[in-house]
């Protein structure tokens, strides 16, 4: 059953939004240091490039997300000024907004994340410049997955998101009291993970489940438990939902978290699809370290298969890949420290094109500690071939902060990557990934402390 969900808090926001998107258009027609009101022919596609402001502290992203939609013909243009900062549009989030793009680029999908008005569908459509119009009223999710919820837009047509959430409680066997000192023993830690897909066509809610999950009685009954889900994706039959996973531990004895210990096999939940029942965990033998990505979408269905990166792998991030049969296939080993030549390769985010090449997001062991945190870089992929080479013609320093980055535009083979130091102005950037081409477009003006999370 379809339930459409609505509360005063989220039609306020509604009304606020819509009164911004009123002043944006406004706005939008004066002339402003080259910044005008954007146009594109048919053939060409949306590009939304997406800054978030600093709240505290440089970097942080705290203090609001603003986006503004150029052409790819434009975005390709070195003499094009673009300046969300000073003329985007405010996403409405308490801390860095959750974005998704249709396929086309011509609809903007977010979920506000945490504050009152946290866990708040919204749907826009995407007409250049600061023109972002909102569709409709918001959809809240927050009772089913709370205020702050990990979500994605599913690979299905642009039909449908899915968002999530966990909890954890420790489970204790009560044998009673021996000299008057209770003998308790610890069980298990137990994960309850909550599941809700939405119809981005329609606004509402299609499916909820929740279920509580754990790992295998040996490793849970030394402390091992899921921490964190994130990062929804459909397998190519469409029948199975994989969710990324983090891994944690704690101290059996004090229940404190445990810091020091075995990385476990990276893990996978996979559930019914669209029923989303029965849950169940998948291992790999290949990869070690977490699923769950961060900010950006984490595994892509390419060929049949779903691609998945991992995090904080002892021996560097890696490329898995989840069979048909919804299995991980450890016949495929793509180690990117062996393929980049680096130690501590981390994956920060990544979107392949449809030719199986990808642009990818990492730091390393090496990466320069800057104003925000490590160092990131730009590496072209090959799924195939399994290999990595990092892009040179993007320039890197310091305070080049990619731990937050979110989106790649998409158009044919080529992917749109923004490229600014926390802080200071940059460039968009063109890659084509059949050929390695690498096109310097539109310039980027930044202001204090900011930074760009990705394209759309």
């Amino acid at each position: 059953m379809k339930k459409q969900l609505f509360n005063l808090k989220t039609l306020t926001l509604a009304l606020s939004s819509l009164l911004l998107v009123v002043g944006c258009k406004e706005d939008n027609d004066i002339d402003k240091e080259g910044i005008t009101t954007e146009t594109k022919d048919a053939s060409d596609r949306w590009i939304t490039v997406a800054g978030a402001k600093m709240g505290s502290n440089p970097g942080d992203g705290n203090g609001g997300t603003l986006v503004y939609a150029v052409s790819s013909k434009n975005a390709k243009d070195p003499n094009k000024v673009i300046a969300p900062f000073d003329y985007g549009y405010v996403v409405p989030s308490n801390r860095t907004a959750r974005l998704q793009a249709s396929e086309d680029g011509n609809t903007l999908f977010n979920i506000t994340y945490a504050g009152d008005t946290g866990g708040s569908f919204f749907k826009y459509t995407v007409d250049g410049g600061q023109e972002f119009n909102q569709i409709g009223l918001p959809v809240t999710v927050a009772q089913y997955v709370g205020t702050a919820p990990r979500w994605i837009k599913l690979f299905d047509g642009d039909n449908t998101g899915a968002a999530v959430y966990v909890s954890t409680e420790d489970v204790i066997n009560d044998n009673g009291t021996i000299d008057d000192v209770t003998d308790d023993v610890y069980v298990k830690t137990e994960s309850k993970i909550a599941v809700v897909t939405i119809s981005l066509a329609n606004q509402e809610i299609i499916e909820f489940k929740d279920h509580t999950i754990s790992l295998d009685d040996i490793n849970a009954v030394k402390g091992y438990y899921i921490s964190r889900i994130d990062m929804p994706v459909l397998n190519a039959a469409g029948d199975k939902l994989y969710i990324g996973a983090q891994v944690r531990k704690k101290d059996p004895t004090t229940l404190e978290r445990d810091n020091d210990y075995d990385i476990l096999g990276t893990k996978t939940i996979v559930l019914d699809y669209p029923s989303l029942d029965n849950p169940s965990i998948i291992t790999s033998a290949i990869g070690h370290g977490n699923s769950n990505g961060y900010r950006s979408i984490n595994a892509f269905e390419y060929n049949g298969d779903v691609y998945q990166a991992n995090q904080s792998d002892p021996e560097g991030s890696h490329i898995l890949k989840i069979g048909a049969n919804n299995q991980y296939d450890n016949s495929y080993d793509f180690n990117l420290d062996t393929a980049l030549g680096v130690t501590g390769a981390y994956v920060l985010a990544w979107r392949p094109a449809g030719n199986g090449k990808a642009v990818l997001a990492y730091r390393h062991e090496g990466s320069e500690t800057g104003v925000a945190g490590a160092q990131g870089f730009f590496a072209l992929v090959d799924l195939n071939a399994k290999t990595a080479t990092t892009i040179n013609e993007i320039p890197y320093e310091a305070d080049f902060y990619l731990f937050q980055y979110q989106g790649f535009a998409v158009k044919g083979n080529e992917i749109f990557v923004t490229q600014a130091p926390v802080g200071k102005d940059g460039n968009i950037y063109a890659i084509d990934t059949e050929t390695g081409a690498v096109t310097k477009g539109a310039q980027l003006k930044n202001v204090e402390g900011s930074h760009f999370i990705g394209t759309w």
